[in-house]
This record gives C-alpha cells, structure tokens and sequence, in this order.
C-alpha cells in the first residue's frame, strides 16, 4: 500500500512562457487585448476588414517583438528596477539637523 508522490521542482520560480518572464507576459496579453479592441472599434467605425487587419497584424508584429526586447534587455526585474530608479528625487532637502541628532540619541 505504497503511494508513490510526485515532489514538484518548480517552487519559486517565476512562470515563463516562450521565453517571457514575470511581469512581462502581462504585458503582453494587455497588449493584445488592446490590439483586439481597436480592431472592434476600427472594423465598427466602417473601415475595410483588409485594413483593419494590416494595421492590427503589423502593430501586433510590432508589440510583441518589443515585449521580448524588453524581456531581454532588463531581464525579470529589471524594468521595474529601472522605473523605481527614475521615481526617486534628484536631491532632499534637509533644514535642520534634528533628525540625525535624535537618530544618535536612539540607538
């Protein structure tokens, strides 16, 4: 009466799909869901389907190949590291020098 149990391997990775990591495949199914509610609009505005189409296969084209530059380029948290980094201030300013007094006091 054995029960034989499989012990999975892939505890805290991060998902991947085609090479996508992270933060990224949301990306890029936000993306494509963008592309197919644009051609929703264009095709219900009245344009040709044969236009429609060109222009959401070619942005589509487009997109995608960025994501994956993007992927590669900074990697799985680089993009979010590079967009903290352009938050902080240049400089604080600091009017008086209580602060650092009361931070020797404390310890």
């Amino acid at each position: 009466m054995s029960s034989v149990y499989h012990i999975n391997k892939g505890i805290n990775k991060s998902i991947e799909f085609k090479g996508l990591r992270a933060q990224y495949i949301g990306y890029l199914a936000a993306g494509l869901v963008s592309l197919l509610i644009l051609f929703f609009v264009l095709y219900l505005s009245g344009i040709n389907m044969y236009i429609c189409l060109t222009l959401i296969f070619g942005g589509g084209g487009v997109f995608v190949s960025y994501v994956f530059k993007l992927s590669y380029k900074y990697g799985q948290y680089g993009l979010m590291k590079k967009r903290a980094k352009g938050s902080l201030p240049d400089y604080l300013y600091c009017r008086s020098r209580k602060v650092f007094t009361f931070l020797k006091k404390a310890s």
